[in-house]
């Protein structure tokens, strides 16, 4: 249980960083439109595809990780 203590705060680190370079990483949309769902065309929602679609999916599952990773840390103290 110990080294668990020690362990879980590096991760809580670990995936903090991931989870930043994950959202920067993202594809952001230009101007005022991209608020209200529009693309650069204003042509509306475009649909993601290939590494843009793996790497949203990836930045959710590091998120819920880092979230059940805070909720451990607290269980365990």
């Amino acid at each position: 249980m110990e080294t668990l203590r020690n362990i879980l705060p590096y991760l809580e680190v670990v995936f903090a960083i991931l989870t930043v370079t994950g959202v920067l990483l993202q594809q952001s949309e230009a101007g005022l439109g991209g608020a209200f769902g529009m693309d650069a065309a204003g042509t509306g929602f475009h649909t993601k595809r290939g590494a843009e679609k793996v790497l949203f999916i990836a930045t959710i599952v590091i998120a819920v990780l880092f979230v059940a990773n805070s909720v451990t840390i607290l269980l365990v103290r």
